[in-house]
């Protein structure tokens, strides 16, 4: 197949992107009051690089989710789903009324992704430090077959305190998978603290570089240099590409910023109406969007 034929359904330009990033943050925080639980700092921080990969980067057809073709990708940190779910409904995955019932018995988007109940979902997740192996073994996998198209593996920063990550990284180093690139949300923030704090992975790049990776550091909030930073992941051949991509936990709601005590709770309802009114909306008003799609 023609790689023309192969694309992203959206390629939205930087205005786009901006417009859905902030559309993706407000139905993060509405969909964790509405649940009552899951994970809110990780998703906010990751926004943007998300943002840029569902609109502007993979191949993929929302009606078609195991279109033959398509992209893969695997979100490794499983338990940042309102992320993974806002951008899979946003995208026309499911419709986006389905995020109100996150976590919830009656709905589909579980705590944790399955990909038995959720389109879009390549692969069950949410044990850390596995999604590197299997992304690894498609793109190895794909380059066998000729298949063109691209992995990504996504990744956490507190999950390359695993050795199983780093066998994964020397594999692919040494059989220069340049299909397969793995995203970093490098926030220095792990659940029990601060990551530097619990067991130190600096230098981060370094290390990647020595197992043969081609490594792009990059702030994680600047949509035009992580457009640039995958660009270059396509562009390098000969060996993988990671992308550390620099990020706030929480970002960029004022109270969240950089605080690991928000890895693994969700807002208040008052907690909840001051971020979304910090993202220029109410929950009421949200909510109902999302309930009418």
């Amino acid at each position: 197949m023609e790689q023309s034929d192969r694309g992203n359904p959206y390629r939205y330009d930087m205005a786009g992107l901006q417009h859905k990033a902030l559309e993706i943050r407000r139905d993060i925080i509405t969909m964790l009051v509405e649940a009552k639980s899951g994970h809110t700092g990780g998703p906010m921080g990751f926004a943007d690089v998300a943002t840029c990969l569902f609109f502007h980067e993979l191949a993929y057809k929302p009606a078609e989710p195991k279109w033959p073709d398509r992209d893969m990708w695997f979100f490794s940190m499983g338990h940042v789903t309102p992320i993974h779910y806002s951008c899979l409904g946003e995208a026309g995955f499911y419709p986006l009324r389905d995020l109100m019932k996150f976590r919830k018995f009656d709905g589909q988007l579980q705590g944790h992704p399955s990909c038995l109940d959720t389109p879009g979902v390549e692969v069950s997740s949410g044990s850390l430090g596995q999604g590197l192996s299997i992304a690894f073994g498609t793109a190895y996998g794909s380059r066998m077959d000729g298949h063109p198209r691209r992995v990504y593996a996504l990744c956490s920063d507190g999950e390359h305190q695993e050795g199983s990550t780093w066998e994964a990284i020397m594999a692919a180093g040494h059989y220069k998978l340049d299909n397969l690139c793995t995203i970093v949300d490098y926030n220095n923030i792990q659940i029990d603290g601060y990551v530097e704090d619990t067991m130190g992975i600096a230098p981060f790049a370094e290390k990647y570089r020595s197992f043969r990776w081609n490594a792009i550091e990059v702030d994680g909030h600047d949509l035009p240099a992580i457009l640039d930073a995958l660009r270059q992941a396509r562009a390098c051949k000969g060996k993988p590409t990671v992308i550390l991509a620099r990020t706030i936990m929480g970002y960029p709601i004022s109270f969240m910023r950089n605080l690991y005590e928000w890895h693994g709770k969700p807002p208040t309802p008052e907690q909840g109406e001051k971020a979304l009114a910090e993202l220029g909306t109410t929950y009421a008003e949200w909510s109902s969007r999302l309930l009418s799609n």
